[in-house]
Protein backbone atom coordinates (compact mmCIF):
# COMPACT_ATOMS: atom_id res chain seq x y z
CA UNK A 1 0.00 0.00 0.00
CA UNK A 2 1.19 3.49 -0.26
CA UNK A 3 2.85 4.78 2.62
CA UNK A 4 0.73 7.71 2.42
CA UNK A 5 -2.42 5.86 3.16
CA UNK A 6 -0.88 3.91 5.82
CA UNK A 7 -0.59 6.61 7.86
CA UNK A 8 -4.00 6.58 7.75
CA UNK A 9 -4.94 3.38 7.93
CA UNK A 10 -2.78 2.31 10.25
CA UNK A 11 -1.70 4.92 12.49
CA UNK A 12 -4.87 7.35 12.64
CA UNK A 13 -2.62 9.92 11.05
CA UNK A 14 -4.39 12.20 8.68
CA UNK A 15 -2.47 13.20 5.84
CA UNK A 16 -3.48 16.90 4.68
CA UNK A 17 -1.75 19.32 1.74
CA UNK A 18 0.18 22.50 2.38
CA UNK A 19 -0.57 23.96 -0.38
CA UNK A 20 -3.17 25.12 -2.72
CA UNK A 21 -3.42 27.07 -6.16
CA UNK A 22 -6.12 27.62 -9.38
CA UNK A 23 -4.57 24.65 -11.58
CA UNK A 24 -4.34 22.54 -8.54
CA UNK A 25 -7.90 22.66 -8.46
CA UNK A 26 -9.00 23.33 -11.99
CA UNK A 27 -6.87 20.35 -13.39
CA UNK A 28 -8.08 17.74 -10.82
CA UNK A 29 -4.45 17.41 -8.76
CA UNK A 30 -6.38 17.90 -5.80
CA UNK A 31 -8.85 15.04 -6.46
CA UNK A 32 -5.80 13.09 -7.41
CA UNK A 33 -4.22 13.62 -4.10
CA UNK A 34 -7.31 12.61 -2.57
CA UNK A 35 -7.67 9.71 -4.29
CA UNK A 36 -4.04 8.34 -5.24
CA UNK A 37 -2.42 9.46 -1.57
CA UNK A 38 -5.04 9.46 1.08
CA UNK A 39 -4.94 13.28 1.21
CA UNK A 40 -7.86 14.22 3.78
CA UNK A 41 -7.38 18.10 4.21
CA UNK A 42 -5.92 20.99 2.85
CA UNK A 43 -3.90 23.81 4.32
CA UNK A 44 -3.04 27.74 3.22
CA UNK A 45 -1.60 30.64 4.66
CA UNK A 46 -0.42 34.44 2.87
CA UNK A 47 3.02 33.05 1.67
CA UNK A 48 1.07 30.07 -0.35
CA UNK A 49 -1.44 32.14 -1.24
CA UNK A 50 1.60 35.06 -2.62
CA UNK A 51 3.33 32.33 -4.64
CA UNK A 52 0.23 30.82 -6.32
CA UNK A 53 -0.85 33.95 -7.18
CA UNK A 54 1.75 35.94 -8.12
CA UNK A 55 2.84 32.89 -10.34
CA UNK A 56 0.54 34.29 -13.10
CA UNK A 57 -1.08 32.10 -15.62
CA UNK A 58 -4.24 30.31 -13.99
CA UNK A 59 -5.05 33.78 -12.03
CA UNK A 60 -4.72 36.29 -14.84
CA UNK A 61 -8.03 35.96 -16.67
CA UNK A 62 -9.83 35.57 -13.24
CA UNK A 63 -7.71 38.93 -11.94
CA UNK A 64 -9.20 40.40 -15.59
CA UNK A 65 -12.44 39.69 -15.12
CA UNK A 66 -12.91 40.95 -11.56
CA UNK A 67 -11.33 44.22 -12.38
CA UNK A 68 -13.44 44.74 -15.66
CA UNK A 69 -16.64 43.89 -13.37
CA UNK A 70 -15.22 46.37 -11.08
CA UNK A 71 -12.48 48.72 -12.09
CA UNK A 72 -12.38 50.30 -8.88
CA UNK A 73 -11.79 47.36 -6.55
CA UNK A 74 -9.96 47.62 -3.37
CA UNK A 75 -6.88 45.68 -3.86
CA UNK A 76 -7.47 43.44 -0.26
CA UNK A 77 -10.68 42.99 -1.90
CA UNK A 78 -9.43 41.44 -4.84
CA UNK A 79 -7.32 39.11 -3.47
CA UNK A 80 -9.69 37.65 -0.77
CA UNK A 81 -12.47 37.15 -3.89
CA UNK A 82 -9.73 35.11 -5.87
CA UNK A 83 -8.60 33.52 -2.38
CA UNK A 84 -12.19 32.67 -1.65
CA UNK A 85 -13.23 30.62 -4.85
CA UNK A 86 -9.99 28.53 -4.60
CA UNK A 87 -10.74 27.69 -0.60
CA UNK A 88 -14.60 27.00 -2.18
CA UNK A 89 -13.47 24.79 -4.76
CA UNK A 90 -10.85 22.79 -2.18
CA UNK A 91 -13.88 22.75 -0.01
CA UNK A 92 -16.19 21.10 -2.36
CA UNK A 93 -13.06 18.16 -3.43
CA UNK A 94 -12.97 17.57 -0.11
CA UNK A 95 -16.88 17.43 1.09
CA UNK A 96 -16.82 13.70 0.73
CA UNK A 97 -14.09 13.16 2.53
CA UNK A 98 -15.44 15.87 5.22
CA UNK A 99 -19.14 13.98 4.94
CA UNK A 100 -17.71 10.03 5.08
CA UNK A 101 -16.19 10.55 8.04
CA UNK A 102 -18.37 12.74 10.12
CA UNK A 103 -16.79 16.00 9.98
CA UNK A 104 -13.72 14.79 11.41
CA UNK A 105 -11.58 15.40 8.26
CA UNK A 106 -11.99 17.13 4.78
CA UNK A 107 -10.94 20.43 6.04
CA UNK A 108 -9.97 23.75 4.19
CA UNK A 109 -7.97 26.17 6.00
CA UNK A 110 -7.73 29.73 5.54
CA UNK A 111 -6.01 32.42 7.49
CA UNK A 112 -7.15 35.44 9.01
CA UNK A 113 -4.91 38.77 7.82
CA UNK A 114 -1.75 38.73 9.30
CA UNK A 115 -1.85 42.36 10.29
CA UNK A 116 -4.05 41.27 12.78
CA UNK A 117 -1.87 38.36 14.68
CA UNK A 118 -2.20 40.92 17.63
CA UNK A 119 -6.23 42.68 17.74
CA UNK A 120 -8.38 39.79 19.29
CA UNK A 121 -11.66 41.57 18.57
CA UNK A 122 -10.07 42.68 14.47
CA UNK A 123 -9.09 38.79 14.57
CA UNK A 124 -12.90 37.31 15.66
CA UNK A 125 -14.77 39.79 13.71
CA UNK A 126 -12.90 39.04 10.38
CA UNK A 127 -13.03 35.03 10.94
CA UNK A 128 -16.83 35.48 11.03
CA UNK A 129 -16.57 37.36 7.99
CA UNK A 130 -15.02 34.84 6.05
CA UNK A 131 -17.29 31.78 7.76
CA UNK A 132 -19.76 32.91 6.13
CA UNK A 133 -18.41 34.50 2.73
CA UNK A 134 -16.85 31.54 2.11
CA UNK A 135 -20.36 29.21 3.31
CA UNK A 136 -18.78 25.83 3.72
CA UNK A 137 -19.27 23.56 6.89
CA UNK A 138 -15.50 22.28 6.03
CA UNK A 139 -14.08 25.09 6.56
CA UNK A 140 -11.15 25.78 8.96
CA UNK A 141 -10.32 29.64 10.33
CA UNK A 142 -6.58 29.82 10.84
CA UNK A 143 -6.05 31.61 13.85
CA UNK A 144 -2.36 32.97 15.08
CA UNK A 145 -1.75 31.58 18.60
CA UNK A 146 -0.56 34.80 19.76
CA UNK A 147 -1.36 36.82 23.78
CA UNK A 148 -4.28 37.92 21.50
CA UNK A 149 -5.33 35.23 18.99
CA UNK A 150 -6.12 32.44 21.94
CA UNK A 151 -9.21 34.63 23.22
CA UNK A 152 -9.93 34.61 19.69
CA UNK A 153 -9.90 30.75 19.19
CA UNK A 154 -11.89 30.36 22.42
CA UNK A 155 -14.80 32.83 21.43
CA UNK A 156 -15.30 31.07 17.64
CA UNK A 157 -14.96 27.55 18.99
CA UNK A 158 -17.88 28.78 21.65
CA UNK A 159 -19.48 30.15 18.50
CA UNK A 160 -19.53 27.01 16.33
CA UNK A 161 -16.63 28.31 13.90
CA UNK A 162 -13.95 25.54 12.89
CA UNK A 163 -10.04 26.69 14.36
CA UNK A 164 -6.84 25.88 12.81
CA UNK A 165 -4.70 27.81 15.65
CA UNK A 166 -1.60 27.97 14.11
CA UNK A 167 1.88 29.46 14.23
CA UNK A 168 2.62 27.32 17.58
CA UNK A 169 6.11 26.73 18.34
CA UNK A 170 6.46 26.31 22.10
CA UNK A 171 4.41 24.34 25.07
CA UNK A 172 3.09 26.95 26.47
CA UNK A 173 1.80 28.30 22.76
CA UNK A 174 0.54 24.77 22.65
CA UNK A 175 -0.95 24.96 26.43
CA UNK A 176 -2.55 28.25 25.69
CA UNK A 177 -4.94 27.07 22.64
CA UNK A 178 -5.69 23.50 23.97
CA UNK A 179 -7.40 25.27 26.94
CA UNK A 180 -8.75 27.57 24.65
CA UNK A 181 -10.41 25.10 22.55
CA UNK A 182 -11.43 23.20 25.92
CA UNK A 183 -13.31 26.39 27.23
CA UNK A 184 -14.68 26.85 23.94
CA UNK A 185 -16.05 23.42 23.15
CA UNK A 186 -17.80 24.10 26.92
CA UNK A 187 -19.78 26.99 26.01
CA UNK A 188 -20.83 25.42 22.25
CA UNK A 189 -24.10 24.49 22.24
CA UNK A 190 -23.59 21.93 19.88
CA UNK A 191 -19.90 20.56 20.24
CA UNK A 192 -19.83 18.04 18.05
CA UNK A 193 -20.35 19.82 15.14
CA UNK A 194 -17.10 21.75 15.67
CA UNK A 195 -13.55 20.61 14.28
CA UNK A 196 -10.50 22.23 15.21
CA UNK A 197 -6.62 21.44 14.96
CA UNK A 198 -3.62 22.95 16.88
CA UNK A 199 -0.94 23.60 14.29
CA UNK A 200 2.60 23.31 16.14
CA UNK A 201 5.68 24.22 14.01
CA UNK A 202 8.38 21.72 13.48
CA UNK A 203 11.35 22.05 11.37
CA UNK A 204 12.03 25.57 11.94
CA UNK A 205 12.94 25.04 15.46
CA UNK A 206 15.58 22.99 14.40
CA UNK A 207 16.82 25.40 11.87
CA UNK A 208 17.01 28.06 14.51
CA UNK A 209 18.41 25.95 17.41
CA UNK A 210 21.26 24.03 15.50
CA UNK A 211 22.57 27.39 14.22
CA UNK A 212 22.60 28.30 17.94
CA UNK A 213 24.52 25.02 18.39
CA UNK A 214 26.81 25.68 15.49
CA UNK A 215 27.85 28.84 17.52
CA UNK A 216 28.40 27.70 20.30
CA UNK A 217 30.59 24.42 18.10
CA UNK A 218 31.30 21.92 21.44
CA UNK A 219 30.84 18.49 20.70
CA UNK A 220 28.32 18.29 23.52
CA UNK A 221 26.55 21.13 21.35
CA UNK A 222 27.04 19.92 17.92
CA UNK A 223 25.62 15.88 19.45
CA UNK A 224 22.36 17.57 20.00
CA UNK A 225 21.90 19.20 15.68
CA UNK A 226 18.34 17.99 14.49
CA UNK A 227 17.05 16.82 18.04
CA UNK A 228 15.27 19.67 19.12
CA UNK A 229 12.34 19.91 16.95
CA UNK A 230 10.92 16.22 17.31
CA UNK A 231 11.12 16.37 20.69
CA UNK A 232 9.70 19.33 21.23
CA UNK A 233 6.44 17.96 19.33
CA UNK A 234 7.09 14.65 21.41
CA UNK A 235 6.90 16.76 24.43
CA UNK A 236 3.10 18.69 23.01
CA UNK A 237 1.82 15.70 21.76
CA UNK A 238 2.14 14.07 25.43
CA UNK A 239 0.24 16.71 27.14
CA UNK A 240 -2.15 16.89 24.45
CA UNK A 241 -2.82 13.20 25.47
CA UNK A 242 -2.89 14.53 29.50
CA UNK A 243 -5.30 17.20 28.48
CA UNK A 244 -7.90 15.26 26.36
CA UNK A 245 -7.63 11.32 27.00
CA UNK A 246 -6.49 11.18 31.01
CA UNK A 247 -7.84 14.63 31.65
CA UNK A 248 -11.41 16.41 32.39
CA UNK A 249 -12.40 16.67 28.44
CA UNK A 250 -14.54 13.33 28.71
CA UNK A 251 -17.34 15.72 30.05
CA UNK A 252 -17.02 17.16 26.45
CA UNK A 253 -16.37 14.30 24.77
CA UNK A 254 -19.56 13.11 26.37
CA UNK A 255 -20.96 16.12 24.96
CA UNK A 256 -19.86 14.77 21.36
CA UNK A 257 -17.23 17.08 21.16
CA UNK A 258 -14.11 16.29 19.20
CA UNK A 259 -10.37 16.22 20.48
CA UNK A 260 -8.58 19.19 19.13
CA UNK A 261 -5.95 17.19 16.96
CA UNK A 262 -2.18 18.78 16.99
CA UNK A 263 -0.93 19.11 13.14
CA UNK A 264 2.46 19.24 12.68
CA UNK A 265 3.64 22.33 10.71
CA UNK A 266 6.26 23.17 8.73
CA UNK A 267 7.58 19.69 8.08
CA UNK A 268 9.91 20.15 5.13
CA UNK A 269 13.46 19.29 5.30
CA UNK A 270 15.44 22.56 5.34
CA UNK A 271 18.67 20.79 6.15
CA UNK A 272 20.09 18.31 3.03
CA UNK A 273 21.95 16.28 5.98
CA UNK A 274 19.05 15.25 7.39
CA UNK A 275 16.42 12.54 6.05
CA UNK A 276 13.56 14.31 3.69
CA UNK A 277 10.71 12.48 5.47
CA UNK A 278 12.27 12.92 8.94
CA UNK A 279 9.56 15.02 10.24
CA UNK A 280 7.16 12.74 8.84
CA UNK A 281 8.11 9.55 9.90
CA UNK A 282 9.54 10.27 13.11
CA UNK A 283 5.76 12.23 14.35
CA UNK A 284 3.18 9.45 13.77
CA UNK A 285 0.60 8.43 15.82
CA UNK A 286 -3.24 8.50 16.45
CA UNK A 287 -5.37 11.75 16.59
CA UNK A 288 -2.54 13.58 14.52
CA UNK A 289 -2.44 15.54 11.22
CA UNK A 290 0.24 16.09 9.14
CA UNK A 291 0.69 18.84 6.36
CA UNK A 292 3.06 18.12 3.99
CA UNK A 293 4.11 20.19 1.06
CA UNK A 294 4.28 18.42 -2.11
CA UNK A 295 7.46 17.92 -2.34
CA UNK A 296 7.41 16.12 1.08
CA UNK A 297 4.21 14.17 0.23
CA UNK A 298 6.16 12.56 -2.54
CA UNK A 299 9.00 11.82 -0.91
CA UNK A 300 6.72 10.08 1.49
CA UNK A 301 5.30 8.41 -0.90
CA UNK A 302 8.49 7.19 -2.21
CA UNK A 303 10.29 5.81 0.64
CA UNK A 304 8.54 6.79 3.39
CA UNK A 305 8.57 3.64 6.20
CA UNK A 306 4.94 4.74 9.22
CA UNK A 307 4.98 3.50 12.57
CA UNK A 308 3.81 4.69 15.11
CA UNK A 309 6.42 7.16 16.25
CA UNK A 310 4.96 9.90 18.79
CA UNK A 311 5.33 7.93 21.55
CA UNK A 312 8.47 6.78 21.32
CA UNK A 313 11.78 8.55 23.43
CA UNK A 314 9.36 10.78 25.68
CA UNK A 315 11.82 11.08 28.54
CA UNK A 316 14.74 11.22 25.52
CA UNK A 317 12.73 13.99 24.42
CA UNK A 318 13.00 15.26 28.19
CA UNK A 319 16.58 15.06 28.08
CA UNK A 320 16.92 16.62 25.05
CA UNK A 321 15.39 19.77 26.08
CA UNK A 322 17.41 19.78 29.36
CA UNK A 323 20.50 19.12 27.90
CA UNK A 324 19.90 22.05 25.41
CA UNK A 325 18.92 24.64 28.69
CA UNK A 326 22.17 23.22 30.53
CA UNK A 327 24.19 24.47 27.78
CA UNK A 328 22.36 28.04 27.11
CA UNK A 329 19.96 27.06 25.02
CA UNK A 330 16.61 28.67 25.83
CA UNK A 331 13.99 27.16 23.77
CA UNK A 332 11.09 29.96 25.45
CA UNK A 333 13.32 32.40 23.79
CA UNK A 334 13.63 30.43 20.43
CA UNK A 335 9.83 29.58 20.08
CA UNK A 336 8.87 33.29 21.29
CA UNK A 337 11.42 34.80 18.41
CA UNK A 338 10.08 31.98 16.19
CA UNK A 339 6.23 32.58 16.54
CA UNK A 340 7.24 36.71 16.14
CA UNK A 341 9.54 36.09 13.08
CA UNK A 342 6.29 33.75 11.84
CA UNK A 343 3.76 36.40 12.43
CA UNK A 344 6.43 38.92 10.43
CA UNK A 345 6.82 36.50 7.50
CA UNK A 346 3.37 36.25 6.46
CA UNK A 347 2.75 39.27 7.09
CA UNK A 348 5.24 40.29 4.41
CA UNK A 349 4.21 37.15 1.91
CA UNK A 350 1.29 39.23 2.32
CA UNK A 351 2.18 42.97 1.41
CA UNK A 352 4.21 41.34 -1.50
CA UNK A 353 0.61 39.55 -2.59
CA UNK A 354 -1.26 42.98 -2.67
CA UNK A 355 1.35 44.64 -4.38
CA UNK A 356 1.72 42.11 -7.11
CA UNK A 357 -2.16 42.59 -7.38
CA UNK A 358 -1.78 46.21 -7.74
CA UNK A 359 0.87 46.08 -10.18
CA UNK A 360 -2.08 43.77 -12.00
CA UNK A 361 -3.97 46.64 -12.65
CA UNK A 362 -1.79 48.16 -14.69
CA UNK A 363 -0.82 45.58 -17.58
Amino acid sequence: MNPLKKLWTDHRQAVWLDFIERELLTGGGLQRFVDDDGVRGVTSNPSIFQKAIEGGGAYDSAVAALLDAEPGMETNDLYEALAIEDIRDAADVLRPVWSESGGEDGFVSLEVSPYLAHDTDGTVAEARRLWVAVDRPNLMIKVPATAAGAPAIESLIAGGINVNATLMFSLADYEAVAQAYVRGISACAAPGRVGSVASFFVSRVDTMVDAALEAIGSDRALALRGKAAVANAKLAYRRFQEIFHDGPFAEQAARGARVQRPLWASTSTKNPAYRDVVYVEELIGPDTVNTLPVATLEAFRDHGEPRTSITEGVDDAVATVAALAAIGIDMDAVTARLQTDGVAAFAASFDKLLAALDGARSV
